[in-house]
């Protein structure tokens, strides 16, 4: 079970943008073997900063808005959203150190 909760193309503006905490979106599809590798990381990290940070998931096959509004090019893609804004963002599968310390900046 995920800690991430998922977003869609119509809750994303609710969820991520209007947060008053960073988020960190993680696009990724079910087919993706990077993705799958990466979903563990994400929820070290949900856990790890708790109230802190927001984590969602956003599957792009379900939810191309977004994706395609963000220029999404391959999965997965973390992006970090701070004040209605993407201030950064890791592409591929990285370690967990990699995140958190992108993660740090915004905190």
């Amino acid at each position: 079970m995920s800690k991430a909760a998922p977003v869609t193309d119509s809750t994303f503006k609710e969820e991520v943008l209007d947060s008053e905490v960073p988020v960190l979106v993680d696009f990724w599809a079910p087919w993706c073997g990077p993705c799958r590798m990466v979903g563990p990381v994400v929820d070290e990290i949900a856990e790890q900063y708790g109230e802190k940070l927001k984590v969602v998931k956003m599957n792009t096959d379900e939810n191309p808005g977004i994706a395609s509004q963000y220029g999404i090019r391959s999965i997965p893609t973390l992006m970090i959203f701070k004040d209605g804004e993407k201030v950064d963002m890791v592409v591929g599968a990285v370690p967990k150190t990699t995140l958190a310390n992108t993660l740090e900046k915004y905190l």
